[in-house]
Order: C-alpha cells, then structure tokens, then sequence
C-alpha cells in the first residue's frame, strides 16, 4: 500500500514509518511539507503522494496549552483531521485517525474501563477537541479508523517518562511529588505502530480503544519505569488536588481493547511487558539522551 504518515516526528509517527516501512511504500512527513489545517496545502501533497492510506499522528497534546491556545488546538485537533477526511473520501483512501481517552470524563472506578460505546463527556479542551476531531471525520469520510489510545510514551520525540527521568538524573536531591489518584494505562507507541499495522489488514471500520493492557498511577509508572533503569529515585505519591493543574484530567480512563479483542485483532501488550522491552532497547540512549 501506499501510506501518508502525518506528524512523522511525534513519536508513534516516528514508530509508524519505521514499523510500516517494510512492507509499504510510506511517506513520513511534518508539519513544515503539510499543514493538515491548510486544506490547499493538504489537496497539494496528498494529491502529489496519492496514498491509499493515511495515518495521522499529528495532534496539538499540550494538554494545558490547550486551554489558551484555543485556536491552535482547534485547528490542529479538529479542522486538521476534517481537511485529511475529506481528502481521503473524495480519493478512495483510508484515514487512520488518532485519538486519546481524554474523550471521557473519567468518573468511573477502578478496574472499571471505558468501551468503544461509553458516551463521551470531555472535561477539558483537550478532550473536547479530540473528540470533535473524531466527530469531524466520522461526518467526512466512511472509511475511517479512530484509534484512541492513552499515556503515550516512545524513544521519539517528548514524553512523561523522558521528563521524569531528566528530572530525576539532573536533580537527585529534589524530592518529585507524583499524582497518584489518576488511574490509566501506559502505551508505547511502537506498540500502537504494530496495532495499526496488523488492522491494516482488516476491513475495519469505526472506533476502537487501543491502550496496552492493565492500568497504573503515575506515581506507579515511574516508579516502575525507574526501577528497571536502576535509576535511584526520590519520589512521592500526592493526590490530583495537591498539584493543580490549568486542565482537568480524567481520574480514572483505563481503556479497553473491546473491539480489537472481538474481532481477534489486539496484539497490545501488558503496560509493564512493554516497559520492560522499552528499557531493554532504548535503556543506554534514555540515559545518554540525559548526559549519564
């Protein structure tokens, strides 16, 4: 096949390329060859690429910088994903969209999870733009696949575990206060690579959750996370009050993989499998990446 990547620097867009690569012919690009917000710019390098698929990482995921940067986040989250929606619908193409669990207002307890069918209830304009961007391409095009997914970390790029562990190195005396009343499930994005890879090949459609499996605070993230990088650490647990934030973050978004699992077709991992694999690749370059 023929695919597009879009946000090919994020991480997972990164992942996509270099897991799709081998068996398609993939075009990774960014922001600077196509604005996904620009529908000229869209119908220019989408009518040049001509791809049969197209996969788009890009998002504005500043989930604070979402609450003032309202234009930005509507553009990038909502008009973006409608422009490559239409595109897609008008030249026979598939869209793969990304989303996240910031979709649902988070209220249930756990172990309980979100499925595909849960009414959605954002909370922030994070959430809210997501999930219009959702709305905006199901409206668009019939051949598409939503994938939410949650707590995305990679070796590309910006995330909570390379921000954790920086911290950690550079400040070993600073004790770290970490929410730990907020319950959701980690996911390496090369493991979603390979999730959207092996639903390439099915004739789906629609919604699906696609988290790795089980669930975890972030205090229990990183302490996990830090522990398999033998990191000594200095960290405590506090609740989401103790640390106010600009957005509001749901308290309990554990996702399940419903659909994935009915048709036969989840290959995601245990949060913790995935770390392990993560820490065992990429360990050494984490470390550099921080001057250790």
């Amino acid at each position: 096949m023929n695919i597009l990547i879009t946000g090919g620097k994020g991480q997972l867009g990164h992942d996509c390329a270099q897991v799709l690569s081998g068996d398609h012919a993939v075009t990774s690009i960014d922001i600077e060859e196509m604005d996904i917000a620009d529908s000229a710019s869209v119908t220019k390098v989408a009518g040049r690429i001509h791809p049969e698929v197209i996969i788009n990482c890009a998002a504005f995921t500043q989930v604070d910088g979402c609450e003032t940067q309202t234009e930005t986040a509507w553009r990038v989250n909502v008009t973006g994903p409608e422009n490559l929606a239409r595109w897609a619908s008008a030249n026979s193409a598939r869209l793969v969209h990304v989303s996240t669990d910031y979709v649902f207002d988070g209220k249930k307890t756990p172990p309980e999870t979100y499925v595909e069918t849960d009414p959605t209830a954002p909370l922030s304009g994070y959430g809210k733009t997501k999930l219009a961007g959702e709305q905006a391409v199901a409206a668009a095009t019939d051949d598409f696949m939503i994938l939410r997914t949650a707590w995305l970390y990679g070796i590309n790029g910006h995330n909570f575990l390379k921000t954790i562990l920086k911290k950690t190195l550079t400040e070993p005396e600073k004790r770290l206060t970490l929410v730990d009343d907020q319950y959701g499930s980690p996911t390496w994005s090369y493991r979603l690579a390979l999730q959207i890879r092996h639903l390439l090949s099915h004739n789906a459609r629609g919604i699906f959750h696609a988290s790795d499996e089980g669930y975890c605070t972030w205090y229990g993230l990183t302490q996990y996370f830090l522990t398999k990088l033998n990191v000594s650490f200095n960290i405590a647990p506090c609740t989401t009050a103790d640390y106010p934030l600009p957005a509001v973050r749901p308290q309990c978004a554990i996702l399940e993989n419903r659909r994935l699992m009915d048709l036969n077709a989840n290959i995601m991992a245990p949060w913790q499998e995935d770390i392990d694999l993560f820490v065992e690749q990429f360990g050494t370059r984490l470390m550099a990446e921080c001057g250790k």
